[in-house]
């Protein structure tokens, strides 16, 4: 693209003193700009990258991978179901489990999920037994009539372990006063808290022979869930499973039970990315205005080269060289302060967390603690390509000026 005379020329005039300071100042604040900007971008991405991330994981560790159905809401070959799933290569556990919705009331009600569990099945699927912040999860033990409550859940209801919930489902039963809703006294054994508001207010855990008591269901599950080895394959896996089994089931999978918040991360994403190319192409203005006045200031220079048989094509590209080492410079120094800055960013904030005596991100306020960060090299290449894009469109003009100097009028009062 640049031939070597054009190229050793506009790096020559990097190296050279110019007559007008300015110029050199309008350069070091275009490297300044870019370098700005190149390292927001970075540091931002990388932290939404961290906070996508741990909420995911987080979501991740109390609900599957992927989940086999019965269309009526009942699976009730779900042993077979099971059985096929811990002979596939790519998953790690399975777990038969029963779910509908119920009102918890305590002295205040609550709405919740209420699903049926098998204690010893749970960790192959979840974080659960991990999760405990009180009690222990096998405490839920078949006729017991124990249950397990988020944290927000339980701190709504007021209750506190060895406390008394009684729990309602839509199902009705007659009775001489008429059709009565559904229900059954649970005892509270554990309370967990997985970090997210979505399962700690709005989930409790039963034993699975005890929720198909309260629902009638016999021998029955509501579906089979499924933890992998490979988060991006659970459609496939699950529907692969379903194909198997004799019948008609319905497969959903994380992506899908969450696709919304997923889908809304993403875009949060996508325009603090345009927002802050915003400020990438604010320097990148700079840089044509440093290198307009260049060309000003070097109507003599082009004008020698012009009449010594230098075509306009060429000049074009002594200062399209010059715009674009500057532009470089900045963007090559922002991606390495930007991934050391994300990379180091959790210990920096605890260094002034420190200093200061106050914690920037309280763990009773968030439900993340401290900053995480993932430096994903696909969106660094974006960045820089995206910085030495506006870079080299910022020289476009400056170098075309330059290759329209006419040498009789630049050299008429040399």
């Amino acid at each position: 693209m640049f031939q070597p005379l054009t190229a050793a020329i506009g790096l020559r005039y990097l190296r050279a003193k110019r007559r007008n300071g300015f110029i050199s100042f309008i350069s070091l604040a275009s490297v300044l700009g870019i370098f700005i900007g190149v390292v927001a971008l970075i540091t931002t991405i990388s932290v939404m990258n961290g906070f996508q991330d741990e909420l995911r994981n987080r979501i991740l560790g109390t609900v599957a991978h992927a989940t086999i159905e019965g269309v009526n809401g009942s699976l009730p070959d779900w042993q077979r179901a099971v059985a096929l799933a811990e002979k596939h290569p790519r998953v790690i556990g399975a777990a038969p489990y029963v779910q509908t919705e119920t009102l918890l009331q305590a002295q205040s009600k609550q709405g919740a999920l209420l699903r049926g569990i098998e204690p010893a099945l749970e960790g192959r699927v979840s974080e659960l037994p991990r999760k405990m912040v009180q009690g222990r999860l096998d405490s839920l033990a078949p006729g017991s009539f124990n249950i397990v409550l988020g944290s927000e859940l339980a701190a709504a209801l007021n209750v506190r372990v060895g406390d008394s919930v009684n729990a309602f489902v839509s199902e009705s039963v007659a009775t001489p006063f008429g059709s009565m809703p559904r229900a059954k006294r649970f005892t509270v054994t554990g309370i967990f808290s997985v970090g997210a508001q979505e399962y700690d207010y709005g989930l409790a855990l039963v034993h699975m022979k005890d929720a198909q008591t309260l629902l009638r269901m016999g021998d029955d599950a509501t579906g089979v869930r499924l933890k992998l080895d490979d988060i991006w394959q659970a459609w496939s896996v699950a529907r692969d499973l379903a194909n198997r089994m004799e019948g008609i089931y319905q497969v959903r999978d994380w992506t899908r039970d969450h696709a919304n918040f997923f889908r809304a991360l993403k875009m949060e994403k996508t325009v603090m990315f345009i927002l802050l190319s915003l400020v990438i192409a604010i320097a990148a203005f700079n840089l044509v205005s440093s290198q307009v006045m260049l060309v000003q200031d070097k109507q003599a220079d082009i004008a020698i080269l012009r009449t010594l048989g230098m075509s306009p094509a060429q000049v074009m590209q002594v200062f399209t060289v010059q715009g674009l080492v500057i532009g470089l410079v900045g963007v090559a120094l922002g991606t390495a302060a930007g991934v050391m800055l994300s990379l180091n960013l959790s210990a920096l904030v605890r260094v002034i967390e420190s200093l200061t005596g106050n914690e920037l991100m309280p763990s009773d306020v968030y439900y993340i603690s401290g900053v995480p960060t993932v430096v994903n090299a696909p969106d660094v290449l974006l960045i820089v390509a995206v910085a030495i894009a506006m870079c080299l469109l910022a020289t476009i003009y400056p170098a075309w000026r330059a290759a329209r100097t006419n040498p009789v009028e630049a050299l008429r009062y040399e």
